[in-house]
């Protein structure tokens, strides 16, 4: 267990959250896509700025509203090939990427792929890792400043997404179906670069993990829990386990139905998972993750559009009341496209401030 002592406010009510230890306030939440950013721009920076118990140390002018310098390639224009060698498309800047050409979608292709790999202790995604004694730095910085040091290193899509990436969706479903051989040593490839990253982070004292990728689809897992237990879990628990076996907490972010396998994450180390609520339910959450593992819940992005703010305020203190204990493992977070109308942001902060009684950090 990590200690509160030395930590400022904010990190004391995180970790308080994911112990169940009676945090002081339900942390929340509003992230938005850049796409967003330059849809509203002052319109947005002018509701960040009258929530401040929402958005702490937000300022006037601190964000590009045409977002020159993406913070992920994923979300420029044009191609992108990553390290894997799949390739990318982009048709609309501002908001994510598909994939245009999965590279093993013949397996003929795979001896020749295999002479290529990406390095883990030197190749990103896209481009060249920063240092590792960069990323020590950074982590020095963030505990003097009473903060978690936070750990990832991995993209969104670390493992059951790249192996559809580099197969292809239906491929890989087959590939599960007939047991392929070839998928067995493409997950093994993939396994030992994900697990050399996280042990890195290890050896230079991480104290949280955070992962991501979606596992499942709108109503369902896309295959069945015993295949997913077959094939997906044990690398789950060659990268996750070694974070469980030192206290390292693992948040999970996972878009997509998921409960059947929410007590399998939760085995192989996950302390914070992150899933939808429209795909799950709230039923579904309240019986396989209320008090068994800290939620930060992901609202319902597919209302936001459309809905009224009432209808909003309504869904959000729905949710809250619904997974909210006492002693802790709630926490509440909302993602914006542009077509999310300011009035309709306005009223899920006005929810957040009412149910979740965030305080102003920056007055205390």
């Amino acid at each position: 267990m990590i200690s509160y002592a030395g930590r400022n406010r904010q990190t004391v009510n995180y970790l308080k959250t994911i112990y169940f230890d009676t945090p002081e306030w339900v942390a929340c939440s509003v992230g938005f896509l850049p796409a967003t950013w330059m849809h509203h721009r002052e319109g947005l920076e002018d509701l960040c700025l009258r929530h401040p118990r929402i958005f702490p140390g937000f300022k006037k002018g601190g964000v590009d509203f045409d977002q020159k310098r993406m913070w992920n390639p994923l979300y420029e224009l044009g191609r992108h090939k990553d390290c894997w060698g799949t390739i990318w498309n982009n048709i609309e800047r501002g908001f994510d990427s598909q994939v245009e050409v999965a590279p093993l979608t013949e397996w003929a292709a795979f001896p020749e792929w295999k002479k290529k790999l990406p390095d883990p202790m030197k190749d990103d995604q896209f481009g060249p890792r920063p240092s590792w004694d960069e990323v020590k730095k950074g982590m020095a910085a963030a505990k003097a400043r009473g903060d978690l040091t936070w750990g990832g290193g991995l993209p969104h899509g670390f493992f059951f997404m790249r192996l559809y990436y580099l197969r292809g969706f239906e491929n890989l479903m087959v590939d599960f179906a007939t047991d392929d051989p070839r998928i067995h040593e493409l997950i093994a490839i993939i396994q030992k670069y994900s697990v050399a990253v996280v042990r890195k982070y290890l050896e230079l004292g991480v104290e949280l993990m955070g992962f991501g990728e979606d596992l499942g689809m709108q109503t369902a897992l896309p295959v069945s829990p015993e295949m997913w237990r077959e094939f997906v879990k044990p690398t789950y628990e060659a990268v996750l386990g070694p974070c469980r076996d030192r206290g390292v907490p693992v948040h999970l972010h996972s878009d997509g139905h998921i409960l059947e396998i929410i007590p399998d994450l939760i085995e192989v180390g996950v302390r914070v998972l992150n899933p939808q609520i429209r795909a799950n339910g709230l039923a579904g959450l309240q019986q396989m993750a209320r008090g068994k593992v800290a939620l930060s819940q992901d609202l319902d992005r597919q209302l936001f559009p459309f809905a009224t703010p009432d209808q909003i305020e309504a869904h959000i203190e729905e949710v809250f009341r619904g997974l909210y204990l006492k002693k802790g493992g709630l926490m509440l977070q909302a993602e914006c496209g542009p077509d999310v109308p300011l009035a309709n942001i306005e009223a899920i902060c006005r929810a957040y401030e009412r149910l979740c009684k965030p305080p102003d950090l920056g007055r205390t």
